[in-house]
């Protein structure tokens, strides 16, 4: 079957409503808070070079900033706002999602605006500006009535490039919990599907475009001061928003919120607890792609209400602990410091997704290397790859103090493309996960770890403080608890790490459903 007559495509069609429809309205309102806050800025300072170069440099600084990393920043900033803002004044809101993302838009938008605002505000001909004094206009009738309008094309320029950066910039949006074109592209690198990171992609590029385009013919009608092509512009925007935000804004109430990480067990685990609350007459979305601290911040303020965690991860990430217990002692020791932030330990799945190392399995049975104590003594001429957050991680530490790792070199990539690159000798050790289904796809072996650096990784399902009493939903969701052993979900994401409609998450969410009931 070629690509392009891949019934995946119908799939994704399917999802376009919704992400459009987010992605306009979060890009629509950052490019109205960056014009807000950058034309007056600009006006102000056109004359005022100081003033005016400090507001460049702080908005280019801006702009060295990598997307992610300026999305991801604002959400524990708000996090903290909204702690003190409820301590002070009794007040909360949500720091999950659309205001995060909102803010760090607006503020990649502003370059593009001041930069142009001041070039088109300083570029008029001082003879002009003259000749309005000289009939009497006071300041600001200048800029009202002769200068706004004489830079009018050079500011829409940068309103142009501003509009296309932050449209772009929007699909990063996804792992802080907005809704986006970007959740195609996550989707689609951690599951795979190729159909949905090339959607995604068309559709960013499409919707970039074709604002680029409208945003152009009413910059060429205030330029050849043509009321039709400024408002064929101007309408054509409008019926862009109004295409994509109407089919969303008359939906009923998401209901249940489920969350998930950045990794295809997460998207398969979100989609059979979404499909048990369905079952159960329960209505529930799932809000897939979120980062590990972001989706347990999102968890505690009640910002989605149910997910599946890993013991071991906020162990050592949420709680700092260091210390590595028995696992019945460390699930004891978790479920009472969860409760302290009101958060359900409702159980375990049954299954352990741990960290572990491994190598290809020839290349371990020739060196004799069934551990990591084993693997130590070669570590010193191997390379290790591991997904983004590895190598910063509390278990990164453990297994370098408890075996005196030392590597050749360390990489970072995708979690899907690290098994290919181990198995074709890119690199010779990867950080992979227990219950993952390419360890088998591609001949690899984990190593044992002996001294217990890690800590026991029990998949758990956690409830937010609002729905401890929720017994509908415990109802729903309990028949899972103890019934996934880690065969089964190998075998779950081996069938995920597919290219075809079976491997979608919904698709293998159904299989492992009629293997456990």
């Amino acid at each position: 079957m070629s690509l392009f007559g891949d019934p995946r495509w119908g799939e994704a069609l399917t999802h376009l409503p919704d992400y459009l429809g987010n992605h306009v309205r979060v890009s629509l309102a950052a490019l109205a808070l960056g014009l807000a806050v950058s034309l007056p800025l600009a006006i102000l300072t056109r004359n005022r070079p100081a003033p005016r170069a400090i507001l460049l440099a702080l908005a280019s600084i801006v702009q060295t900033v990598p997307g992610l990393a300026l999305l991801a920043l604002f959400y524990p900033l708000l996090l903290l706002v909204a702690s003190v803002t409820l301590a002070w004044f009794g007040v909360s809101f949500s720091a999950f999602g659309f205001l995060p993302a909102m803010l760090a838009l607006a503020l990649y938008s502003m370059l593009p605006v001041l930069r142009n605002g001041v070039t088109g505000l300083n570029g008029i001909d001082p003879a002009l500006i003259e000749a309005a004094k000289g009939v009497g206009m006071t300041a600001r009738q200048s800029l009202v009535t002769v200068e706004l309008p004489l830079a009018l094309p050079v500011m829409m320029a940068g309103i142009r490039t501003a509009a296309v950066w932050v449209i772009g910039t929007a699909t990063l949006s996804t792992p802080i919990g907005q809704t986006s074109l970007g959740n195609y592209i996550f989707a689609g690198l951690q599951t795979q599907n190729w159909v949905f990171v090339l959607f995604g992609c068309f559709a960013s590029a499409l919707l970039a475009l074709a604002v680029d385009q409208l945003l152009g013919l009413i910059e060429s009608g205030l330029r050849r001061r043509s009321r039709l092509r400024t408002g064929l512009g101007a309408a054509g925007i409008a019926a862009l928003v109004a295409a994509t935000l109407v089919p969303t804004m008359g939906r009923p109430s998401q209901g249940y919120v489920v969350g998930a990480k950045t990794f295809a067990e997460q998207y398969v685990l979100s989609a059979l607890l979404r499909d048990r609350l369905q079952a159960a007459g329960l209505p529930a979305t799932t809000r897939s792609g979120l980062g590990s601290s972001v989706i347990f911040g999102a968890l505690k303020a009640g910002d989605i209400d149910l997910y599946i965690d890993y013991s071991g991860t906020l162990w050592a990430n949420q709680f700092h602990r260091t210390d590595i217990k028995p696992r019945a002692e460390l699930l004891a020791d978790l479920k009472a410091s969860l409760a302290k932030d009101n958060i359900t330990l409702l159980g375990e799945l049954g299954f352990e997704n741990a960290y572990t190392l491994v190598i290809p399995k020839k290349r371990a049975e020739a060196l004799h290397i069934r551990t990591i104590a084993d693997l130590a003594a070669y570590a010193s001429s191997l390379s290790i790859a591991g997904d983004y957050e590895f190598f910063s991680r509390p278990e990164w530490a453990a297994l370098q103090k408890a075996y005196g790792l030392s590597f050749k070199a360390q990489r970072q990539m995708q979690p899907d493309f690290m098994y290919a690159a181990v198995a074709s000798g890119e690199v010779d050790v990867i950080a992979g996960y227990t219950s993952d289904g390419l360890i088998a796809k591609y001949d690899l072996v984990a190593l044992d770890d002996p001294r217990h650096a890690i800590p026991p990784y029990d998949a758990i399902l956690l409830l937010a403080p609002k729905r401890a009493g929720d017994k509908r939903l415990q109802a729903a969701v309990e028949p899972l608890l103890g019934k996934i052993d880690i065969a089964t979900m190998r075998e779950a994401n081996l069938r995920a790490s597919g290219n075809d409609a079976n491997s979608s998450p919904d698709a293998v969410a159904k299989w492992l459903w009629g293997k456990i009931r």
